[in-house]
């Protein structure tokens, strides 16, 4: 693998879903607590920095109208009512002003929000991308991103699927080919 550079002009991270509703649910390979942890230490470095963080939270609209629902043979249902703060960026983030909060009503963050438009306005062309689940929200995220042209780098440790053939499938099979896989080390010591 080649050195990793980065532009602090030109890089954001984008955190999927680390929310209290999807955090509390089991993780594999890494539990939530270790993704949480190493989500928090790259928010820090891209803040500290002056470079953009981008927390992505999915939550369905008051009337629960606005999901997509296309046929299938294991839809995704949740099984009762969601707590009030289900959609709630978890403490340990540490949300600050600068953060840019995306809210998705579907797996992907580019779909239906505004995060393209954001990117593009502060010049930004390569994001780094972390969260829960790996083969889903994260995975979404980066075939919209590589479609728009986005480098991508993906943290393996700061993102954990809810299997772990899930998670190493798209860290094997699918992130490769469309960015580059590191770990949160490594990229912290590329925003120095």
């Amino acid at each position: 693998m080649d050195l990793l550079v980065l532009s602090k002009e030109k890089t954001a991270l984008v955190v999927i879903d680390l929310q209290k509703g999807i955090t509390a649910m089991p993780t594999e390979p890494h539990d939530a607590a270790t993704v949480i942890k190493n989500a928090a230490q790259l928010a820090a470095s891209f803040r500290s920095n002056g470079m953009p963080v981008f927390l992505v939270r999915v939550t369905p609209s008051a009337d629960m109208k606005d999901g997509l629902r296309p046929a299938a043979d294991e839809p995704f249902a949740m099984r009762g009512a969601m707590p009030p703060d289900w959609s709630v960026i978890v403490p340990e983030m540490k949300q600050q002003e600068s953060d840019f909060i995306v809210t998705k009503r579907q797996w992907g963050a580019f779909y239906g929000t505004e995060l393209d438009l954001q990117l593009r306005r502060r010049g930004i062309d390569t994001i780094v991308l972390c969260g829960i689940a790996t083969d889903i929200g994260v995975e979404s995220t980066a075939r919209f991103a590589y479609e728009y042209g986005y480098s991508q780098i993906f943290a393996e440790d700061a993102m954990a699927g809810r299997s772990a053939e899930g998670h190493r499938h798209a860290v094997k099979e699918i992130f490769p080919r469309i960015g580059k896989v590191r770990t949160t080390e490594e990229i912290l010591d590329a925003t120095g």
